[in-house]
């Protein structure tokens, strides 16, 4: 084995397990409390377990694993029992209701944390649960001291056993994660979208919600000591809410955010380690921080860049609408005019009722697709363009009797309304109008035929 693995191994390699295993545990999970619009639930649980920890240390005077989960995933259901309780009760926002609780529990926690004593000496404030560690975490501190020095021995069961006990409960506590997500996928699904449609086809909402929150809890207690809570906080939303704007299949989602997770984790790390040393010389920054950060640029590029959801998708999205919608209000001009008895309309005409760069647009577009034809500074319709203008004054049309007849609109106020709603269209981009209607509009105008 070589020197510079054998560093990796030493220093690097555990370190970048437990931030990866943390950052695939919370964004599993971060996934279904996204989707149930409950993902400030993740910062009120790893709030909430403190006094947990407290309590469980007091009683069994023993930083134990098992302990310790059982206090946080305790006070976690509790809190959550609690601000539901407030939120029926107080008829409060439920944002509101569990804000006010987690806050209330963090410092119960706190004060707990101060004043538990034991004896003459104050036993709590010896453990390990300041605020460096459960805020910030310290994953560069788990250094492999007995790493193997041949790759045959790495996976061995005595090399194991020396691994920093952090990277093993993370390992355990994701394990528990992925197994549940894939044995009870199904039914997570369908309590994420539908809670009420679950409970009456038999399923517990209420039961889950519990269980999400345990994993939460889990999650918290796993990485105080390895990542801190705040990387915790971001891992539970950022790559779930990221892989929610890349596509809008849970499966994929799922998919998405593991990758991001993995991507953010490494990604973190290694600039946390080197880029201080490389850009200004100086000693590498906190690697919590640093993947915090790699998590909030991974969301903001999703923001921008999505293809779905991003903002420039949606402002490519309403340019294109707005083309679209620009040129059949040219053609259903042209329509209107040929009802009139010409054939074609001056541009200028056309320009000073649609617009000058309006027209211009709709024009060059409707040109190019062979709906409009030029000739000596007026514009008419082709055969083609005739067949697709037809079609919105139909819808128009058609609008119009539906809002006299449906809606009660008087007649001579639906030609407003009429402008936009020809204009719908459903998710497949097909247009919307009523299926049926008179062979005349409100204005006793002949309504094209299909």
């Amino acid at each position: 084995m070589s020197q510079a693995l054998q560093v990796f191994l030493a220093v690097d390699c555990m370190p970048l397990l437990a931030v990866t295993f943390a950052l695939l545990a919370c964004g599993l999970i971060g996934n279904f409390l996204v989707l149930r619009r409950q993902s400030m639930l993740g910062d009120a649980v790893s709030h909430a377990v403190l006094p947990g920890l407290v309590i469980a240390f007091i009683i069994t005077q023993s930083r134990a694993a098992m302990p310790m989960f059982l206090g946080a995933a305790i006070a976690g259901a509790v809190v959550a029992l609690l601000a539901e309780l407030v939120r029926k009760l107080g008829r409060v926002e439920p944002g509101a209701a569990l804000g006010s609780m987690f806050t209330i529990a963090f410092a119960t926690g706190v004060f707990l944390l101060e004043r538990a004593t034991v004896g003459t000496s104050g036993a709590t404030r010896q453990v390990d649960l300041d605020a460096d560690c459960v805020l910030y975490g310290q994953p560069e501190t788990l250094l492999w001291f007995d790493a193997p020095q041949t790759l045959a021995s790495v996976f061995s069961m005595s090399a194991l056993r020396t691994m920093p006990h952090q990277v093993g409960v993370l390992f355990c506590v994701l394990a528990v994660i992925v197994a549940l997500v894939i044995v009870f996928f199904k039914e997570l699904r369908l309590i994420s979208f539908d809670p009420a449609l679950a409970t009456a086809q038999g399923f517990r909402a209420g039961t889950a919600h519990l269980v999400i929150v345990a994993l939460v809890a889990a999650c918290a207690v796993a990485a105080f000591e390895a990542v801190g809570s705040i990387l915790v906080i971001a891992a539970l939303i950022a790559p779930a809410a990221t892989a929610r704007l890349c596509t809008d299949n849970l499966a994929r989602q799922l998919i998405w955010s593991t990758l991001i997770a993995i991507n953010c984790a490494v990604v973190g790390y290694v600039a946390g380690v080197t880029l201080p040393g490389v850009l200004w010389g100086g000693a590498a920054v906190s690697v919590a921080g640093a993947i915090t950060l790699a998590l909030g640029v991974a969301f903001a590029g999703a923001v921008v860049v999505s293809p779905s959801h991003g903002v420039c998708a949606r402002a490519l999205a309403r340019r294109r609408m707005r083309a679209r919608i620009a040129i059949e209000d040219l053609l259903a001009l042209l329509y209107r005019t040929e009802e009139t008895g010409r054939t074609q309309l001056p541009l200028a005409e056309a320009n000073k009722t649609l617009g000058a760069h309006r027209c211009a647009l709709a024009l060059q577009r409707a040109t190019s697709a062979s709906q409009v034809a030029r000739h000596n500074g007026a514009i008419g319709l082709t055969p083609q363009g005739r067949r697709e203008a037809a079609a919105i004054i139909r819808r128009h049309r058609l609008w119009e009797s539906y809002l006299v007849e449906k809606a009660g609109v008087a007649a001579d106020h639906t030609h407003a309304p009429a402008e936009l709603l020809e204009h719908v269209r459903d998710a497949g981009q097909r247009p919307i109008a009523p299926d049926r209607g008179p062979d005349r509009d409100p204005q006793g105008k002949v309504i094209p035929s299909e």
